[in-house]
């Protein structure tokens, strides 16, 4: 056996077991890497959070209706790639969570400078520390459905008072 291919099987083995971690992640676990790869700015690692089959049951009266066609999990990637936009010194943390098995359930607080547009309002320099509730259903060590509720009003209060 060459040098090569000890190499190429450790760097296979490496990245089932990485594989493999992930894939086991808690629900506690999957709420505390969404706040992390946020606060990081890290939104490859955020989409890595998601399922391919998921499902946002959230629905919102203040954003425009999603292109058709656009996968669920495509189309909050981009909201949340929009929020960093519009706050880029955006950190995120948990305020409250209760976990079980499948679920979480967490409040999430955000803080960042309106430093680009956000929610169609052109920055304002302003600092901004808004809350959102979410839960999340978790299967395989990722994120398969979501429900939540944004302080939307809250942002747009800050904004613009």
């Amino acid at each position: 056996m060459n040098r090569r291919s000890v190499l190429a099987g450790l760097a296979g083995a490496a990245m089932t077991m990485k594989a493999a971690k992930a894939d086991t992640r808690t629900p506690a676990q999957l709420a505390e890497a969404f706040a992390a790869t946020l606060s990081a700015h890290d939104m490859d690692a955020f989409a890595g959070l998601f399922g391919d089959d998921y499902v946002n049951h959230q629905v919102s009266a203040a954003t425009p209706a999603p292109p058709p066609g656009t996968p669920p999990k495509q189309l909050t990637v981009n909201f949340f790639r929009a929020r960093l936009k519009g706050l880029p010194d955006l950190k995120v943390s948990i305020e409250a969570m209760v976990a079980t098995n499948e679920r979480c359930a967490a409040s999430f607080v955000y803080e960042g400078t309106h430093r680009g547009v956000l929610l169609g309002v052109q920055p304002t320099g302003k600092r901004l520390r808004f809350t959102s509730c979410d839960i999340f259903r978790v299967a395989g060590g990722k994120i398969v459905e979501h429900w939540g509720m944004g302080d939307i009003a809250g942002q747009l209060a800050q904004m613009k008072g």
